[in-house]
């Protein structure tokens, strides 16, 4: 298993589970990339009726882990405000109501009165919106961490601060010059899958964050603006909107935007500077408040959206879990669910057409090629 991640060791841990010998290798510490750099929100998304799929199943795995291991990753039941500055949002946002509901997800649709009297913070004049009561936030590093002792403490190896620089035939390569050998490798490692295998149609998108000092008790949901979600896929202007949570510290974590085409980590002010305003103008109270770091990170997007889960199309011994862009965190679980049941054969607790590889030309034009 390439890549500890959260979804990478959510993968480990579940073929372990399986009865499979199970090393994990990461150029750093689990947890401590691409998961570390996100928001860590538990949300139920409707983009597509297969996004959904995912992330119902997943938010079950999620229940049932906070309940076994209370208090790991700081789990809070916040619930979601997706919050509609217009009309236009507030039919969007009863829709999402509808959705939901229909599938046995609470939520519950809102008006503006109400959207006010359920987060104080609110500026006065919102149209309404949304209350998505099973949503949670969560501190995703200390949960990849945890998983990855967890596979450890049942067997399987950590191969930590050990970078994989090329995967053979049964094998990858070790930045030390170890080669491990493997029967099946699966490959979790976020936007770096495509430096080891450049066909895998996976690329950063770039999003900016900022965290408050401690302002306790003053913010009860996740605030997201119905303006939040992808853009385009292969679009490289900035897209921004609104998502703000509250920490179980007490601080306010603050985002979203999404940028691609973009190589630097480094925080673009001007970027920054528009992520804060567009989460001033829903919570005023933000512009008082001292922003005690900024941060930016790469999501591992693909051109449709949707994850590669599954077997490569052209190399049997390779497996995929990767690409999940903004819903790695919340899906960790029901992907490696879904890869669990995919390499042993087992019926799978949801349709894997959706997110197998070989829905890419890409990867399928290299049967041809290996």
């Amino acid at each position: 298993m390439i890549g500890a991640g959260i979804v990478g060791a959510a993968c480990a841990l579940a073929l372990r589970d399986e009865g499979l010998d199970v090393a994990l290798v990461d150029a750093a510490s689990p947890g401590s990339g691409v998961t570390a750099a996100g928001m860590g929100h538990l949300v139920a998304l409707d983009e597509s009726e297969d996004e959904l799929d995912l992330c119902l199943l997943s938010l079950r795995m999620w229940r049932q882990f906070c309940a076994r291991h209370p208090g790991v990753g700081d789990p809070s039941p916040c619930g979601t405000l997706w919050v509609a500055e217009n009309e236009h949002q507030l039919q969007e946002a009863h829709l999402r109501a509808q959705r939901l509901s229909a599938r046995g997800y609470g939520a519950d649709a809102v008006g503006g009165d109400q959207l006010r009297h359920l987060e104080p913070a609110l500026r006065r004049g919102l149209c309404g919106g949304v209350r998505v009561s099973g949503d949670s936030v969560v501190y995703p590093p200390a949960v990849a961490d945890f998983l990855a002792r967890q596979l450890v403490a049942k067997g399987g190896e950590l191969h930590a601060g050990q970078r994989v620089i090329s995967i053979g035939q049964g094998s990858v390569t070790l930045a030390n010059g170890t080669l491990l050998a493997a029967g099946r490798i699966v490959l979790a490692a976020g936007v770096q899958a495509a430096a080891l295998m450049p066909e895998i149609p996976v690329f950063g998108r770039k999003g900016h964050l900022a965290i408050t000092d401690r302002y306790p008790n003053t913010l009860n949901h996740q605030v997201v603006s119905m303006n939040y979600g992808q853009p385009a896929p292969g679009e490289d202007a900035l897209s921004v909107a609104a998502n703000v949570q509250p920490r179980a510290t007490g601080q306010w974590l603050v985002g979203s935007c999404r940028q691609d085409r973009q190589e630097s980590l480094e925080v673009d002010p001007a970027v920054l500077a528009q992520v804060l305003r567009s989460a001033i103008a829903l919570l005023p109270r933000l512009a008082n408040m001292h922003v005690v770091r900024a941060w930016t990170g790469m999501r591992p997007a693909t051109p449709d959206g949707r994850p590669l889960i599954g077997p490569h199309p052209a190399r049997k011994d390779v497996w995929l879990a990767c690409g999940h862009e903004g819903l790695g965190v919340t899906t960790s679980f029901g992907t490696a669910a879904l890869l669990a049941a995919q390499l042993t054969g087992r019926a799978a607790p949801l349709d894997a057409a959706p997110y197998l590889p070989s829905r890419f030309t890409s990867m399928r034009e290299m049967q041809h090629v290996l």
